[in-house]
């Protein structure tokens, strides 16, 4: 029987449109470590290993560990993509505070 983890890792996969091969090309896994995830009764991933899963996913590892938490709010949402944003090159993020500059003057 799959764990609340295995069954976060696998919607969040699929809402994503990722196969298993790609999400363990995508987090430096083996399709079958992440298929084990999914589907065994108590994984226990790697701290590194969860993180890069929850990157890969646009979400935090506190959520993907959380039993209690089903679905990720807005605020895991968000800290996912202040993670991701932290991590860009220096011209992304330019680009980035330019798009929210030009919305800050509408």
């Amino acid at each position: 029987m799959p764990s609340p983890l295995g069954d976060k890792i696998r919607e969040l996969r699929k809402k994503k449109k990722l196969s298993l091969d790609q999400l363990a090309e995508l987090t430096e896994s083996s399709k079958s470590y992440i298929w084990e995830l999914e589907n065994k009764d108590d994984p226990k991933p790697s701290a590194e290993k969860a993180a890069r899963i929850a990157a890969t996913l646009d979400v935090t590892t506190e959520f993907l560990l959380n039993d209690s938490v089903v679905s990720p709010g807005e605020e895991v949402i968000d800290q996912a993509f202040f993670r991701k944003y932290q991590n860009m090159p220096e011209g992304t993020k330019k680009q980035i505070r330019k798009i929210l500059e030009g919305w800050e003057d509408e």
